[in-house]
């Protein structure tokens, strides 16, 4: 390839060479270049020619140079921060539905994608689930296994296939990937979970991507997380990602289904999961193990953690990076584009929901119009996230019982005091001492155990069949009752969290190396 640069009178040809070095080629009405590689030069100044070509030459070395190195994109450089993106990938995004072919198109733009928010600065994580989908192709089966050993047995076959497929496409693009696979288990064990928490970080800050799966080799059904959609939302809240990307096989999440129901409505924007009102019929591809009321599910985890939750389709992976500049120009728009029109007006508390009108079952009017970000639903963060050993309580474990608890308890619980016995009504479940529970409130002295709210979770320091002995006693009563106390509360304060967020970091208050409930407490306190 070459150009044509005027020095003077003369025309010259230059020339491309390797890494975008620009040489000088024979002037276009001159003959061959002599011996040494001088070129012929008529009817101009050598010192001007010679200024001038190496003037032309610097400008394109630099253009050259700015085309080849990756730079921070404009939209990059306006965002305030850095940002830490999970995406979330099914088997059906990953291999065929029938043929158990790898999708490469597809995971070909998801590389692209993110090469695309590395090179903004942005850091990326790869929730990826398809090893057994991949080893169904190579076993020349028709259909995923019942029988856990057989899923086991697949899963090994096909993640190495899954991560030698990422690693090949990555590659191209020289950027380094990691594998890390979980289990329920090294998520529950708190030293494990803060290995897996520091592991994280340093690849991260190494510039890699992670690419995790549920080691589903060693997972057995009592302790697997179920789908990747709740281990892709404990990873987010385990990175304190600002965006979860769930791909799926739909836009958006729907008040209604899509394909049965013409006037059905796409969701844009969350604001209160709580108040959420939607379809989520759909169970998932016959290859995984997901669906829509699991991406529900996995939204008010990852909300709950401070992280922006995005549900949009897998077929078109490379909206991700759209999706997330436009999230990020509403959060920093100055209200004079709001007022212009540049950029719809933030919504107020109502309404929670903000729906458009589905046309023809296909087509959403405000998303699909041209300027718009593709079309998705976003599930807005919690503005007070649960954090750190809180959120490892709350989503990290898994509960083993429930402890009953009336209000007066709960109220103690709010006010940053333990869990005391006087509170406790009852108990379900067979669990030990250091195991983790639900909390459940009674509404009112005479309710049914039915009728109680799960309000937070807790690791309990008496077992199942202690505490029903202890309950609805004083802290003092203990070792009379049981012949020994080792602890005179039932939870610490420390190991209690609660699904609303409190007024500040709970910490069990200490006096003299006794720990003590806060006065203020009435009959929660041990006198």
């Amino acid at each position: 390839m070459g150009s044509d640069l005027r020095i003077g009178s003369l025309r010259v040809v230059t020339c491309q060479a390797p890494f975008g070095v620009v040489l000088p080629c024979t002037p276009a009405s001159a003959g061959p270049v002599e011996a040494g590689g001088n070129v012929a030069m008529a009817n101009v100044d050598p010192k001007v020619a010679c200024h001038e070509l190496q003037e032309e030459v610097e400008a394109e070395v630099k253009e050259t140079e700015n085309s080849i190195i990756a730079r921070p994109s404009d939209e990059a450089v306006k965002m305030k921060k850095h940002l830490t993106v999970v995406i979330k990938l099914g088997t059906s995004s990953i291999v065929d539905e029938k043929t158990h072919e790898p999708l490469l198109s597809t995971l070909s733009t998801i590389v692209e994608t993110a090469i695309t928010l590395r090179r903004d600065g942005h850091r990326v994580v790869i929730c990826s689930s398809g090893a057994i989908g991949m080893a169904l192709r190579q076993m020349d089966m028709e259909r995923r296994p019942k029988h856990l050993p057989q899923v086991q047995a697949l899963a090994a076959i096909g993640q190495t296939k899954l991560m030698s497929m990422w690693d090949q496409l990555f590659m191209h693009m020289r950027q380094p990937i990691a594998q890390i696979l979980l289990t329920r288990n090294d998520i529950a064990d708190r030293t494990q979970y803060l290995n897996a928490q520091n592991t994280f970080a340093e690849l991260l800050n190494m510039g890699a991507i992670p690419i995790m799966n549920e080691n589903d080799t060693l997972s057995v059904q009592e302790i697997k997380f179920g789908d990747n959609d709740t281990l892709s939302a404990i990873t987010a809240g385990m990175v304190q990602a600002d965006y979860l990307f769930l791909m799926t096989d739909v836009d958006c999440l729907y008040d209604k289904n899509p394909r049965s129901n013409p006037d059905a409505k796409a969701i844009e924007v969350v604001e209160d999961i709580a108040e959420l009102a939607a379809d989520t019929s759909s169970a998932g591809s016959n290859l995984g193990t997901g669906g829509m009321g699991t991406k529900i599910v996995a939204a008010r985890l990852a909300t709950a953690a401070g992280v922006t939750t995005v549900i949009t389709r897998s077929s078109k992976p490379g909206n991700i990076a759209a999706i997330v500049r436009y999230a990020e120009a509403q959060k920093s728009a100055p209200r004079s584009l709001e007022a212009s029109g540049e950029l719809p007006p933030k919504q107020s508390s109502e309404p929670q929901l903000h729906k458009t009108a589905v046309l023809n079952g296909n087509s959403v009017p405000h998303l699909a119009e041209p300027g718009n970000p593709p079309l998705h639903t976003r599930f807005l963060p919690d503005p007070h996230p649960i954090r750190d050993r809180y959120f490892w309580l709350l989503h990290g474990l898994a509960p083993h019982g429930t402890v009953f608890i009336d209000e007066g308890a709960h109220s103690a619980l709010i006010n940053k005091a333990g869990l005391l016995p006087v509170g406790i009504v009852d108990v379900a479940g067979g669990f030990g001492q250091h195991e983790c529970i639900r909390i459940s409130v009674l509404p009112s002295k005479d309710a049914k155990l039915e009728e109680a709210e799960e309000v937070g979770r807790a690791i309990v320091n008496y077992s199942a069949a202690e505490i029903k002995r202890i309950g609805g006693c004083r802290s003092s009563q203990i070792v009379e009752i049981l012949g020994y106390a080792d602890s005179e509360y039932v939870a610490l304060r420390e190991s209690v969290a609660l699904f609303r967020r409190e007024i500040s970091r709970p910490v069990t208050p200490m006096q003299e190396g006794k720990r003590l409930s806060m006065g203020r407490l009435g009959n929660y306190v041990d006198g």
